[in-house]
Formats: structure tokens, C-alpha cells, sequence
């Protein structure tokens, strides 16, 4: 597992300006480890940037523990605004350890239109940002990336790290039949590196921000199988768009196109303090359980304080969810807030069996778990 990380080629790669050549100025490095123990943080809160759904009447308050605090628009003498909704993610973090806070933001929705709209309106400054991380390489998580650069990458601290799972993100991707595909879209490389942020690798566990640590690899180790996998392309194409062989696994580089196995999909996660772990999970293509097992092998805390994100749930059937409920249920989570591709029956169905435990999200909504 992840043996071509040390490989001599991977080694070339990393230590080049740009995949592939392609584009000089980019900047590339491995993340940095996680050694022992994560740190731990005092509290840290997630507000939902972008998602499907606001739901405009939902009340500010305690949920158990956790501060939830919703949307309210603020008082203008123009055109009245509101928050944007569409098919993608994205998510903003702060967290606190003593006077010491991050900000960090995870996945940058459909569209920049949507993301800097929300962004706005819910007072997100883009300078205070300490990191950016990218989940999986599919255009609903990375399709406001290139609006948001364009509008705000004169404010963003020099250098920032963009965190991602490998140099499949960068990969071309396909979806639908394989005789009538559907673009799926690709990173832009030159964006980033005209932004110039750092992009920092992370296939394996590594600290976020000095605060938290992403999961790298995420094993199959469950029921789970990688859920509604797209095609990648793999190699760089001739507008540079795209991932040098490489980059990727051993398996892989040889060939043309490969059905989509999610091995760049990492989960972010915090450790709060007195409480456990918070595990984000963004789509959870590798799977919800899978991607929490993760978070516990890799951290040493079994300890589950919230579970939150898309677990990709929809399209699944009944007895698939059923399981999954399950699953999530031995790990005794306080709390479990699914998003973006989970579904209605998922969420019905672990309200029933988790009563008291899960929440309903909704763009803009800001969840603070620890005191």
C-alpha cells in the first residue's frame, strides 16, 4: 500500500517545479508527517460554505454540545442577497488551541460564482487563511477553485499550502457510459501556480495547519467499496491540463484510462480536546466507515466526538445503508452531520436508529464542537 511513494520516480516528482514539466513555477513538497499523537486543540468550528440546501428557518443554539449558530442576513440598502445552493462542498474551519487559531479551507464547491457569494456573506476573509485542501479530485469540490483564486489570490498570505491526496487530483476525469462520456473536468495547474500557493502532498497521515491531520490513504478494510467511480485519464494533455504517470501508482502509469479507486481521497480531522476526534469526510468515495477507521488508526484515538461531511450515500440500497448505519453506530459517535451526497434516506434512516445524534446541515450553518 502507497509502496510508490518512496519510488525513485515519485522522488523526481516531487522534487520538480511542475509535473510533467508542464508548468515551471509550481510548487511542489510532501506535506508534513504526522509523527505520534496529533495535537490537540481547545475547539474547532465548521461552518458549511457551500452545499445543496439552505434551509432559511432553522434556529440558532446548543445541539447537546455542539454550538450550532445558523445563517442571518445582513442588513443592506441594496438588492437583497442570500445564500447560493448547488451540487458540491465546500467548508471553512477555524480552530483554537489557547490564543492560537487556523483557518482553513476545505474543497471550493461547483462554482466561483456560488463560493465567493457565500463566502461574502458569511464574512470568510480570505487573507486570515492558513491553509487550503483539496479532498478528491472531482469537479463538484474543485470547481470554484479558479473564480476564487482569480477574486481573492492578491489577499492570500504568500506561500499558501493547498493540501491534496496526490497527482491523481490533477488527472483528467470522465463520467457517465464509456461511448458517450461526460467531461468531468481537471485541476488547473497553471491557476495554482500563478496563485502561488504551495502545494503540499499528502498520501500519507499529515499535519493541517500545525492544528489538525488528514488520514492520507484511506484502506479498504470494510464492506465498502469505492463508490460511484469516475474515469481518470491518465498523462498530461496538450493544453496541460492533466497528471503525470509518474505521479501515480505503479499499476497505473502505463495505462490510458483507469476507473476511478479514489486512492488520493483523504478524510481531514482534529482532536478536541476532552472530547475526541472530529473526522470530515468531504464525499467519502473510499467510504464513511472506511474513512473513520482511517482517522483512528493513523491518530491512536479511538474516541469519536462528530462525523460530518458526504458519506455518498445516495445512490446506494437499502440494506447497503442499513449496513452503514450499523458500522457507524460500534464507533459511538456523539454526533453525525451528513452532507452534500449522502441522501434523505440515509439521514432518515440514522436519525432512527442514532436518536439525539444527528443534525441537519444547511449552507451556512456553523457547527463549533469543544468549548
Amino acid at each position: 500500500m502507497n509502496n510508490y511513494l518512496g519510488s525513485p520516480e515519485r522522488r523526481a516528482l516531487m522534487g520538480a517545479t511542475g509535473a510533467g514539466g508542464v508548468f515551471s513555477n509550481i510548487r511542489v513538497a510532501q506535506a508534513p508527517a504526522l509523527k505520534g499523537a496529533p495535537p490537540e486543540v481547545d475547539r474547532i468550528s465548521v461552518q458549511v460554505v457551500t452545499d445543496s440546501y439552505h434551509h432559511l428557518f432553522l434556529p440558532s443554539g446548543a445541539f447537546g454540545e455542539v454550538a450550532v449558530q445558523q445563517f442571518q442576513r445582513p442588513p443592506s440598502s441594496g438588492m437583497p442577497r442570500t445564500l447560493q445552493n448547488e451540487w458540491g462542498l465546500a467548508l471553512h474551519l477555524e480552530s483554537a488551541r489557547g490564543a492560537e487559531t487556523r483557518q482553513v479551507l476545505i474543497d471550493f464547491g461547483f462554482t466561483g460564482d456560488t463560493l465567493n457569494n457565500n463566502l461574502d456573506l458569511l464574512g470568510i476573509d480570505a487573507a486570515k487563511l492558513d491553509a487550503m485542501l483539496l479532498s478528491h479530485g472531482h469537479y463538484d469540490h474543485f470547481g470554484g477553485m479558479v473564480g476564487f483564486l482569480t477574486a481573492h489570490q492578491d489577499k492570500l498570505k504568500p506561500g499558501l499550502p493547498l493540501y491534496l491526496g496526490g497527482e491523481e487530483c490533477f488527472c483528467s476525469r470522465e463520467t457517465g457510459a464509456a461511448d458517450a462520456p461526460s467531461n468531468f473536468g481537471a485541476l488547473d495547474r497553471k491557476a495554482i501556480a500563478q496563485a502561488g500557493l504551495q502545494v503540499l502532498y499528502a498520501e500519507r497521515p499529515s499535519l493541517l495547519a500545525d492544528h489538525g491531520f488528514t488520514t492520507g490513504y484511506i484502506a479498504l478494510a470494510s464492506f465498502e467499496k469505492p463508490a460511484q467511480p469516475s474515469r481518470m485519464k491518465v498523462g498530461i494533455q496538450p493544453d496541460g491540463f492533466g497528471c503525470a504517470p509518474e505521479g501515480l501508482a505503479a499499476e497505473k502509469r502505463g495505462l490510458t484510462m483507469v476507473t476511478d479507486d479514489f486512492q488520493h481521497e483523504h478524510a481531514t480531522c482534529f482532536n478536541v480536546k476532552g472530547k475526541g476526534l472530529v473526522i470530515m469526510t468531504s464525499c467519502g468515495h473510499r467510504g464513511i466507515v472506511n474513512s473513520v477507521r482511517s482517522a483512528i488508526r493513523v491518530s491512536g484515538i479511538s474516541k469519536v466526538h462528530a462525523i460530518l461531511g458526504g458519506f455518498h450515500l445516495m445512490p446506494m440500497p437499502q440494506e447497503y445503508m442499513q449496513s452503514s448505519v450499523a458500522a457507524l453506530k460500534e464507533f459511538d459517535p456523539d454526533y453525525l452531520i451528513p452532507m452534500h451526497c449522502t441522501g434523505t434516506p440515509f439521514y432518515e434512516l440514522a436519525k432512527q436508529e442514532m436518536p439525539g445524534r444527528v443534525l441537519l446541515s444547511s449552507t451556512g450553518t456553523r457547527y463549533t464542537f469543544g468549548t
